[in-house]
C-alpha cells in the first residue's frame, strides 16, 4: 500500500478513537525524553493487543521501525497528519456559560493546533464582556465572522433546544466541523462533519464498568 492510499483510505471509528489514545500517548513520551516505543508498549499501555496496534498503525504515512521500535517523534509527525494536527484550525465556541467559558480558557486547545478565534453568545449581559483575551460576541455576528476570519470548527456549548438552530446557522456561515456538546442529535448536509461529545453517555459507559466489575467481585 502507498502512502498516499494510506492516507485516503477511510479510517474506522474504533480506530480512529484508538489513534487518538496513542497521539496522547506520545506526546507524554516525548515530554518524558523517550525517543523509541514498541507496539507491544502501545498494547500494554492501552489494554490492547499488539496485533490491534499494528493493524492501527497501518493507517499511518509511517513505516519507520527498527530494532528499538517505532521513533517517537516520526510516530508523533504520522498521526499529526492524520488529525489535520500538522495545520493551525481556527475555532469558534457557541455559548458563553460557563461550560463554554471553561473551553475558551483551556490552553490545551492551542497547544494542539486549535486557537479560539471567537466565542458567541445571545445573552445582552454577556456580549461585549471577555473570556480571558477573547471577547464574547452577539450571535447575530456569527455568519460574518466566520466567513472573515476563516472559522474551520465550531464547538455548540448551548441548551439543547438551540442546538440545532446553532447548527443550521454554522453551516449557512460555511463552517466545516461541528463539535456537539449538547444532549441533543444534530443534523447536517453531508459535506459537514460532526461529532457527538456525550459526557452522560460515558458517565453510563462507566458506570456500567464499575458495576460489571462489582458483580464480578460476587463470583
Amino acid at each position: 500500500m502507498s502512502n498516499s492510499s494510506k492516507q485516503r483510505k477511510k479510517i474506522p471509528p474504533p480506530a480512529l478513537k484508538r489513534l487518538t489514545k496513542y497521539y496522547a500517548f506520545v506526546q507524554e513520551l516525548l515530554e518524558q525524553g523517550v525517543d523509541y516505543i514498541s507496539s507491544q508498549q502501545i498494547a500494554d499501555r492501552h489494554g490492547l493487543t499488539s496485533s490491534t496496534v499494528r493493524q492501527d498503525l497501518l493507517y499511518l504515512d509511517f513505516t519507520s521501525q527498527s530494532q528499538r521500535g517505532y521513533n517517537t517523534y516520526e510516530f508523533k509527525d504520522a498521526l499529526k497528519c492524520v488529525f489535520g494536527a500538522d495545520k493551525t484550525w481556527k475555532l469558534a465556541v457557541i455559548g458563553a456559560g460557563n461550560l463554554g467559558q471553561a473551553l475558551a480558557l483551556h490552553g490545551e486547545f492551542a497547544r494542539r493546533g486549535f486557537n479560539i478565534s471567537g466565542i458567541f453568545d445571545s445573552d445582552p449581559k454577556k456580549i461585549g464582556q471577555f473570556v480571558g483575551s477573547t471577547k464574547i460576541r452577539s450571535m447575530d455576528e456569527v455568519s460574518v465572522f466566520v466567513q472573515e476570519h476563516g472559522v474551520d470548527v465550531a464547538v455548540i456549548a448551548v441548551p439543547a433546544q438551540a442546538a440545532q438552530d446553532v447548527a443550521d446557522l454554522l453551516v449557512a456561515s460555511g463552517i466545516k466541523g461541528i463539535l456537539n456538546l449538547t444532549l441533543t442529535h444534530i443534523v447536517v448536509p453531508s459535506g459537514v462533519a460532526v461529532v457527538e461529545a456525550r459526557i452522560v453517555a460515558s458517565l453510563f459507559e462507566l458506570s456500567h464498568i464499575i458495576k460489571s466489575a462489582e458483580l464480578d467481585g460476587l463470583e
